[in-house]
């Protein structure tokens, strides 16, 4: 939140959502005392004194959603995006927003002067979205999908939410730039809690293959994910405990960049009981939400490391971290590597390393090392890649 400033509670952004929703996707002043139409299942959660955990609604399969009310944490999410976009004349700057929900940003970043595609899969939203688009001229875009169902694996016609990011590029007229020009595109939107971990490592897995949204260059991504996911996105070797096969594969691969930290309360949910439903951790902070942004290194395949080998990097890594206290010798040795000794001293790695201790450049170090070894065979970690299930269709 702003310095300066006390955030607004979520009972006041309650109020401001349900009295001002329909002046702001109408394209109107928003005037706060004047009764809005309610959306179906949207609802914000009350106040509370101490964490609430994960509600049934959540477990019994239901995805819970957040929506951004306030209209303070809106003015602060545009501002963040502005960053680094074009000003003055021209082609204004494409954003793409999965999940908008009411579109209360939408209209803020339209009125900013984005032209902006929004990716949504909710019948209700969608209408109201569509009549927001045809009241413009061309400055929005709606279409009907999930972000996190670009490219299923299953053949065949793709029907709705699932979509093809060829059909979604083409659509926004994005096209592919190299690797190493500037970023092609901005997306933003809130990664949804369920399977959280698993929705950022596949987003991984994309951009190191280059495949999905990547083949048309280094996506920027701007998303709202939860605190606990964000400190071990950035955990610093040595951290046994939250210092992750992620954590490494995500520094290397990404510029990470908190542009701002929110509490939970702050937005509006589908929860039917009108509940948080904060994620339990024991062991991390989780108090808020954290807008993060995530722009693929232009340096990421340079050495040894490309696209047609990163799965094999991927897993290398997360063999390493299958026992984090072990020592690099003992993984290097399980990796037939009889002169692991000369190895190390040649990068520069105390013998006694343990892998958990390792920079994530050490890593890629070591991995290109490897690469350029008449002894290295990939077949070092097929045990590891057999054993792994990568989960690519959420």
């Amino acid at each position: 939140m702003l310095a300066g400033r006390a955030p607004l509670g979520a009972a006041g952004c309650g109020r401001l959502l349900a009295a001002g929703l329909r002046p702001l996707l109408c394209g109107l002043a928003p005037c706060w005392l004047t009764a809005g139409r309610q959306y179906p299942a949207l609802r914000v959660a009350e106040p509370a004194k101490e964490k609430r955990p994960v509600r049934k609604e959540q477990r019994s399969g239901l995805v819970v959603r957040r929506f951004i009310a306030c209209p303070q944490l809106v003015r602060t999410v545009r501002r963040c995006l502005q960053l680094g976009a074009v000003a003055g004349p021209g082609p204004q700057p494409v954003l793409l927003e999965f999940a908008p929900g009411p579109g209360i940003l939408t209209r803020s970043l339209l009125e900013a002067g984005f032209r902006v595609v929004a990716l949504e899969s909710n019948a209700d939203f969608l209408t109201e979205l569509k009549s927001l688009e045809n009241s413009l001229d061309g400055q929005l875009k709606v279409i009907n999908g999930d972000f996190f169902r670009l490219d299923p694996l299953a053949k065949g016609t793709l029907k709705p939410p699932a979509v093809s990011s060829d059909k979604l590029f083409e659509a926004m007229g994005v096209a592919a730039v190299p690797w190493r020009a500037d970023v092609p595109l901005k997306i933003f939107g809130m990664v949804p809690q369920e399977l959280e971990r698993n929705r950022l490592w596949r987003l991984l897995f994309a951009m190191y293959e280059c495949s999905s949204i990547y083949r048309y260059g280094r996506v920027e991504l701007n998303l709202f994910i939860s605190e606990k996911e964000y400190t071990v996105l950035t955990a610093k070797p040595g951290k046994s405990k939250i210092y992750q096969a992620l954590s490494v594969l995500a520094q290397l691969g990404y510029e990470i960049e908190l542009l701002h930290k929110e509490p939970w309360s702050s937005f509006a949910t589908n929860l039917k009981n009108g509940g948080l439903a904060i994620p339990k951790t024991g062991l991390l902070p989780n108090d808020h939400l954290c807008l993060v942004r995530l722009t693929p290194q232009q340096n990421l395949f340079t050495g040894g490391l490309k696209p047609s080998n990163a799965s094999t990097f991927i897993f290398m890594v997360k063999q390493s971290f299958a026992k984090p206290k072990s020592k690099l010798t003992d993984r290097l040795y399980s990796w037939s590597l009889d002169n692991s000794d000369k190895l190390l001293k040649a990068l520069e790695i105390p013998k006694n390393a343990a892998m958990y201790n390792l920079y994530p450049e050490d890593y890629k170090r070591l991995f290109e090392a490897l690469q350029n070894s008449d002894m290295f065979a990939e077949t070092f970690c097929y045990d590891e890649v057999l054993a792994s299930t990568r989960t690519v269709n959420i």
